[in-house]
């Protein structure tokens, strides 16, 4: 049965067939999880971040509860509602290995493959008509290595930043939320996305420098995205936290403690809802009834992490664990979350 209208997020351990799969926007999946049988014309994002506790696939599956329509603009391909569109492209680096940039300017792989990347999803979107970008998820590998001079995140955020900017769109303040990490050694850039026709009200946390305004050591071009985006559509508010870590102003914090870290980074989710609560006035998050995603660097820590995540979250809360390297080479774990509620008028 077809949810209610607005945005929904589940992560399911199998595929149902395709009856009732029309209202799926978009389906990301992990390591070496298969693609879904149902899943003709929608968009997978194919991630290759090994999933951690468990035995089953698991699928990351955005639907919307009401029917929606494919579509392909370039390398992105997308589905739609009149309201919400979700997209993804996935681009090789040696593809771009020895090409010389646009610019004409010498840059890396990962530099050119970053800037074409994100000049096709904002082209996408003006094609579309859907202006906003809500939530991106980026997976490049071996985020941490140097090569080409600097660390190859560095690079990532460099071109990341001179895309958006050539775009004519904003590289601080009115961002995305969103998330980058480190995935599998030679595995693509993945990018996949949310977008609307709605603005959202982006909300940083009270806690922490906003990353756009990180200072040159982090970098000669801060990361551009905002801590949080509040999404108001269909009679319900959608909160989507952007990758959070043990990071207070601009400092890591906690190095070497992954419990201390784990502790950290909630603390900094639990400021995150309760801005959003504040600056939202009608919602109603809370740490239990948030969706996360949780970014384990070692393997061997994650029984360290649940205990701390279970007593703070509950046992009933959406979650899936992932191997991946964070964007600092001093985390842990990182962890992102989703909330949707219904706003008071609508209950």
């Amino acid at each position: 049965m077809r949810a209610p209208a607005g945005l929904h997020l589940a992560y399911v351990s199998r595929a149902e067939e395709a009856a009732g799969w029309d209202d799926v926007l978009g389906i990301a999946t992990f390591s070496d999880s298969p693609l879904l049988s149902a899943a003709a014309g929608i968009p997978v994002a194919q991630v290759n971040t090994p999933i951690l506790a468990a035995s089953a696939h698991w699928y990351e599956i955005w639907s919307s509860g009401r029917p929606a329509e494919s579509g392909q603009h370039g390398r992105v391909r997308f589905r739609r509602t009149p309201e919400m569109l979700f997209g993804c492209i996935a681009l090789a680096e040696h593809d771009f290995a020895g090409r010389t940039a646009a610019s004409g300017e010498r840059a890396s792989a990962l530099h050119q493959a970053t800037a074409e990347a994100y000049q096709e999803i904002c082209a996408t979107l003006e094609a579309q008509g859907y202006p906003h970008l809500l939530r991106v998820w980026n997976y490049l590998a071996d985020i941490n290595r140097d090569s080409d001079g600097t660390e190859r995140y560095r690079q990532f955020n460099t071109a990341r930043q001179h895309a958006l900017h050539t775009c004519g769109r904003a590289v601080a303040g009115s961002v995305p939320a969103a998330s980058a990490l480190g995935a599998r050694s030679e595995s693509p850039l993945v990018v996949y996305f949310l977008a609307g026709r709605v603005a959202p009200l982006f909300v940083e946390n009270p806690r922490q420098v906003s990353a756009y305004h990180y200072p040159s050591e982090y970098g000669t071009h801060s990361p551009v995205f905002s801590r949080a985006a509040l999404l108001r559509q269909s009679g319900t508010l959608t909160l989507f936290i952007s990758g959070t870590a043990s990071i207070v102003g601009h400092q890591s914090l906690h190095l070497g403690d992954t419990a201390a870290q784990a502790r950290e980074t909630l603390t900094n989710i639990e400021a995150l809802v309760g801005e959003a609560n504040r600056r939202a006035g009608d919602a109603h998050f809370d740490l239990a009834t948030l969706a996360y995603k949780v970014y384990v660097r070692r393997p061997a820590d994650l029984p360290v992490i649940q205990a701390q995540l279970t007593p703070a979250i509950g046992s009933k809360a959406q979650i899936i664990y992932l191997q991946a390297d964070i964007c600092r080479q001093d985390l842990l774990v990182e962890i992102e979350a989703t909330g949707i509620c219904a706003l008071a008028a609508a209950a």
